[in-house]
């Protein structure tokens, strides 16, 4: 009897354990089920609520008035986070399965596997722009009237929900994205190891959280870029609040170690991939901004060809026909042709080429950066131990020197891409502005005055006709030139004979100088001048040294004028002088001073008794080019006021001719003797 009952005591343990086991095995199966349903359901939820918030709620607040300003900036890189979550359920619904069913596990697993680097891609750049969604909504928080408006377009858009803000549903992908790896894990944690799908479900947990990881790393490397990135407009006050003894220590050091560097006596850190980056990248920063600013140039000029209006007035042509062809082809050019094409100009070339240049300024500063980083982790680099903030610094240089390695190449490609592609545009909205021009031209073609003629010869007149017009004009620009730099020859007013005789008596005649043109002060001490005033130097440089600015005595007033404005004054006198082409003076010293009329030896024994009477006459004819100059008449008399020009030269004679006064060539006046007495003047 004691056998029998010591069996079935010991059976019915074994019997219990197994029981157990089996409830445990199903309470497991049970809680993964559950686990594998709540990832499946909460995303399903989840991709709802981003609907709503893009969709619906995004609409309303668009028809708000006055406008959200940056509503846009709020919704980056949504889409992408909608599109890649939206692709994870489309590969579980395709499979038809349930997750009751054996095979669902293996299916999500392989799903988010083969989205792991699209969701990486979708979910660190909403996560780096992540800063600017609150700093946006709490901008709309100032605002008590809009945030009212915003937050009821919100619950009217979603009353399930009682939502009362935007980050209520934007702060979801930030959720969701660490979810994943405590969801994945919950599963594994109730699935056995014989699962067949167990490999694959530790596989993908570990690919989530290494997900995580990488996001999180690039979210800190944005954060570094967008601090050192950003180009500040300090006043030299703010720049001096900042000044301390670490600052002031930081930057010894470093203009230190960059001494060293330049001298040789430390070795510098050489980074060839990075060089290379860095020299590409400043080869096309110096491409972007020539071409903006040809661009703007072409721009400029177009403007200001658009400006003349030569169909406004009579066209000196033959026939009357060919002057309306013109009028009309300028009229079309005017109002469609070059005004279309200008705005696809801006439109195409234009405004991408200054985003392009203002995109420019952020790589440029974390570049500068590096260098100012790299020159703080050389000083600590050989350090056997680093303090908490020397840590600090090596991880910033390197945080932003992998950052650049990283995005570098990416930017000059990118850009470079768009170069291109701008200068594309430019050929093509060429191309089209000459098809556009022929088109419009074929209609006038044979009336047209030379349209019959060869296509060699057109060719041949066109260029003729163009250099004929460039030399016309370049003679006309000289000769705009030279009025605009003639000398002033008109007597002065009684104010200003006033002015000279001050200056005189105080300076004396050799500092008196005269203005050539307009001055306006632009500096401090500047005088603003007219044309024509009369200074009185007081020193041919400034304080500084520089020669470009004298200061001058204006007859009260005293300060610098451009020097390059001045001129000596020459004063023009009524009765002329003795002229030098036609006798002998005495100079200052008392000595016989020669000239090319002096008379010989001979002559001048006998200048006592007889003084000969010289007549001067105009030898040849001459043509005034301008209003400062006089024409002549060969055979005329002239009477020479001044034998040299403003510049002193005696190249030009100021004379006088039929009442007329004005400049004309030295070499063009000859001497007649007419008499000689002993006591007739010189003429």
């Amino acid at each position: 009897r004691a056998g029998p009952s010591l069996s079935v005591l010991v059976d019915e343990p074994a019997e219990d354990a197994s029981e157990r086991a089996e409830e445990r095995a199903e309470r497991e199966a049970q809680r993964q089920l559950l686990a594998t349903e709540e990832l499946v359901y909460t995303e399903r939820n989840y991709l709802r609520l981003l609907q709503v918030c893009t969709c619906t709620i995004r609409s309303n607040l668009q028809n708000l008035q006055p406008q959200l300003p940056n509503l846009d900036s709020m919704f980056l890189y949504i889409e992408e986070v909608i599109d890649v979550s939206g692709r994870l359920l489309s590969l579980l619904d395709q499979k038809q399965l349930t997750p009751h069913d054996p095979l669902f596990l293996e299916t999500l697993c392989d799903a988010f596997l083969s989205l792991s680097t699209d969701m990486e891609s979708a979910y660190k750049e909403y996560l780096a722009n992540y800063n600017t969604v609150t700093a946006l909504e709490n901008s709309y928080k100032q605002k008590d009237a809009l945030w009212t408006e915003i937050v009821k377009v919100i619950k009217s858009s979603e009353p399930e929900v009682n939502a009362t803000s935007l980050s209520f549903f934007l702060v979801m992908p930030v959720q969701r994205i660490a979810r994943y790896p405590l969801l994945l894990q919950t599963i594994m944690k109730h699935t056995e190891p014989g699962h067949p799908a167990y490999s694959l479900l530790e596989q993908t947990a570990h690919t989530a959280i290494a997900l995580n990881c990488r996001i999180n790393e690039y979210k800190r490397f944005r954060e570094v870029a967008d601090k050192y990135k950003k180009t500040e407009t300090l006043t030299i006050r703010d720049k001096m609040n900042r000044l301390n003894s670490h600052s002031i220590a930081k930057k010894t050091a470093r203009l230190s170690q960059f001494i060293k560097h330049e001298t040789g006596i430390a070795p510098k850190l050489v980074d060839e991939e990075f060089d290379a980056l860095e020299g590409f990248f400043y080869l096309l920063e110096n491409g972007i901004t020539v071409l903006h600013e040809n661009v703007e140039t072409y721009l400029d000029h177009l403007q200001r060809f658009l400006s003349c209006r030569p169909e406004e007035f009579d066209l000196d042509m033959d026939g009357e026909k060919p002057a309306i062809c013109y009028k009309e082809i300028i009229t079309a050019l005017r109002q469609w042709i070059l005004p279309t094409f200008e705005k696809r100009m801006r439109t195409l070339v234009h405004k991408p080429i200054c985003s392009l240049r203002e995109l420019l300024a952020g790589p440029r500063n974390l570049i500068s950066k590096r260098l100012d980083k790299l020159l703080d982790y050389e000083l600590i680099e050989e350090k056997p131990s680093l303090s908490y903030d020397e840590q600090a610094v090596a991880n910033t240089y390197k945080t932003i020197n992998t950052l650049l390695l990283n995005e570098l190449p990416q930017f000059n490609g990118l850009a470079l891409t768009l170069l291109w592609g701008m200068l594309g545009a430019f050929s093509c909205l060429h191309k089209d502005l000459a098809k556009d021009m022929e088109q419009l031209f074929q209609g006038f073609t044979q009336q047209l005055p030379h349209g019959s003629l060869e296509p060699n010869a057109f060719w041949e007149w066109a260029e003729c006709s163009l250099l004929e017009g460039a030399r016309r004009l370049e003679s006309l620009c000289w000769n705009v030139k030279d009025q605009l730099n003639a000398p002033i020859v008109q007597p002065l007013s009684p104010g200003s004979q006033k002015r000279l005789k001050v200056l005189t008596d105080k300076h004396g005649s050799g500092k008196i100088y005269q203005l050539m043109g307009h001055v306006v002060g632009t500096r401090d001490l500047d005088l603003s001048l007219n044309r024509g005033e009369l200074v009185a130097i007081i020193s041919e440089m400034d304080t500084r040294g520089d020669k470009r600015r004298w200061l001058v005595d204006a007859g009260g007033p005293r300060g610098y004028v451009p020097s390059s404005k001045l001129v000596r004054y020459h004063q023009v006198t009524m009765d002329p002088p003795p002229s030098p082409h036609l006798i002998t003076t005495m100079d200052h010293a008392g000595g016989v001073r020669r000239h090319s009329c002096t008379p010989g030896p001979r002559l001048l024994r006998s200048m006592s008794m007889t003084v000969p009477c010289l007549q001067v006459l105009a030898g040849y004819d001459f043509m005034a080019r301008s209003s400062h100059e006089v024409s002549l008449r060969a055979g005329e008399p002239i009477r020479v006021l001044e034998p040299h020009d403003k510049k002193g030269s005696c190249d030009w004679s100021l004379v006088e001719v039929r009442g007329q006064r004005g400049y004309v060539p030295s070499n063009y006046l000859t001497v007649m003797p007419t008499s000689t007495t002993p006591t007739a003047p010189y003429r």
